[in-house]
């Protein structure tokens, strides 16, 4: 346990640089606390109504504030299958924060979950640069601070979402595996299955890089039928039985009276309308009125048909597929180009100065362009930095691993199309191997010392830059 447990101790070397990554999120999260404390710190009966009637920062959801006010299970279960369980010592701990002070202390529990995965993020993705790829200490300081001067890690970090709980795991995921591929030691079953419940409890796709830690560190061993029986078999059934039982248990009785209310109101609403045009209506023959009364409820139908695909929330969310349980999440319509531009590489990286942090599925418009030109300019020498590490770092195993966990998410959002139309808030979980592909580039350069000297100096540029634009634009967002 103690083992276990040493994972999180801040070494002598990590000391000055993690208080400043302390005081840094704890600021991010005092500022998004500030903002909405008046209203968020009232008891009620009803907090799903008050926290995402009033909650807007981009299209992040506040459940997470509702899970821990009363609990309950408010996130979509199969793609956050465990997520309400991992809150439930944080809803245990406001209860009693509750009786205490006779406030709402959500939005304090949240942000002191929020500060430690931000805060070992940091911590995590510096040791794996400086253990594992082994670069100088000042590069490893560069390519951290490099991440969260990011816009989306930077909200996400402060957010009640479950973003920053998903970097944390990945960035804990891909560190354990470094360490291991250079030990040159197994990813072990029951270590995978622990990781996996973890990482995939909390955001269902990110189950699937636990699988490839797995199979990257493992090598041939991967596919021994009793790491693929007991590591992977076991436990994605694990899984997905526990979110089939808590959805029978849970949710289906939610939903189903959430459709007998729509059918009963539907109905009433049918009657009403029937009754009020045998009233005023002419005609005599019954059948004659009975059609007529059918004609009118499905005009009335089509026309909030057509009104709902004019709302955003509708019109922004593209085409899918097909309407099965999980196709219905893809989308393909929405353009790849600019939104790849814009939003993956765009507002992920730097927030847009029009339309700031709005919501896609509210009053964003789908594609919103940077007014300036180095904006642009910034993005491609990211962008630049980025292909670099991945041909300087093509011999290097835990480079491969980070581009596939990059990889499938690309794979799943611009291919096809999950959360396409709002791509930019699921930055933290691909956003993380950034810095880790980049770091193969100034490796290499540790040859050419004139050259390494160049990219430090765009890097260090390019990293205070991002942080003075998002933090002065997030932060005016939050007070404004």
């Amino acid at each position: 346990m103690k083992r276990i447990f040493g994972i999180f101790k801040v070494k002598a070397e990590e000391r000055w640089a993690a208080f400043l990554m302390l005081v840094y999120v704890v600021l991010l999260n005092s500022l998004v606390v500030y903002k909405y404390l008046d209203r968020f710190s009232q008891l009620t009966t009803d907090y799903h109504k008050v926290f995402v009637g009033t909650f807007h920062i981009s299209g992040f959801d506040p459940l997470s504030y509702e899970v821990v006010s009363d609990w309950d299970t408010a996130y979509n279960i199969y793609r956050h299958p465990l997520l309400a369980f991992f809150m439930f010592i944080p809803n245990q701990i406001n209860q009693g924060l509750m009786l205490l002070t006779g406030r709402n202390c959500a939005p304090f529990v949240v942000a002191a979950l929020l500060v430690f995965c931000g805060f070992y993020s940091f911590l995590f993705l510096y040791r794996l640069l400086r253990e594992v790829i082994v670069l100088p200490r000042f590069d490893s300081l560069l390519l951290s601070a490099m991440l969260f001067s990011f816009a989306y890690v930077m909200v996400s970090v402060s957010v009640p979402d479950h973003f920053a709980l998903s970097m944390f795991m990945l960035l804990l995921t891909l560190y354990v595996a470094g360490k291991k591929m250079k030990r040159k030691i197994r990813f072990t079953k029951w270590q995978t299955l622990l990781f996996f419940l973890l990482t995939a409890g909390i955001s269902l796709n990110n189950g699937i890089k636990v699988f490839m830690a797995n199979a990257f560190t493992n090598g041939r061993r991967f596919w021994h039928p009793a790491n693929l029986l007991l590591a992977i078999v076991l436990p994605s059934a694990l899984l997905w039985g526990l979110a089939r039982l808590e959805w029978n248990h849970y949710e289906r009785p939610s939903f189903e009276a959430r459709q007998q209310a729509k059918a009963t109101k539907a109905a009433r609403e049918h009657a009403q309308l029937a009754r009020v045009f045998r009233d005023t209506t002419r005609l005599k023959d019954s059948m004659a009125i009975e059609s007529a009364i059918k004609q009118l409820i499905k005009k009335k139908a089509y026309a909030k048909y057509l009104a709902d695909h004019k709302q955003p929330w509708n019109a922004h969310k593209g085409q899918p597929i097909a309407k099965g349980e999980f196709s219905q999440w893809t989308d393909i319509t929405t353009p790849r180009l600019p939104s790849v531009v814009e939003n993956l590489f765009g507002e992920s990286i730097q927030l847009h100065q029009d339309h700031l942090l709005q919501d896609t599925l509210r009053e964003r418009p789908l594609i919103v362009t940077y007014r300036y030109v180095f904006n642009y300019i910034v993005e491609g020498l990211v962008v630049l930095l980025f292909l670099c590490g991945i041909w300087c770092g093509r011999h290097a195993r835990l480079m491969w691993l980070a581009l596939s966990f990059w990889a499938f998410d690309m794979l799943i959002h611009v291919v096809l199309g999950f959360g396409l139309n709002e791509v930019y808030i699921m930055g933290a979980h691909w956003l993380c191997t950034l810095p880790i592909i980049m770091a193969y580039f100034f490796k290499t350069l540790m040859r050419h010392l004139a050259l390494l000297h160049l990219v430090r100096i765009v890097t260090l540029a390019l990293t205070g830059f991002l942080l003075a634009w998002n933090l002065m634009l997030y932060a005016g967002y939050l007070v404004g």
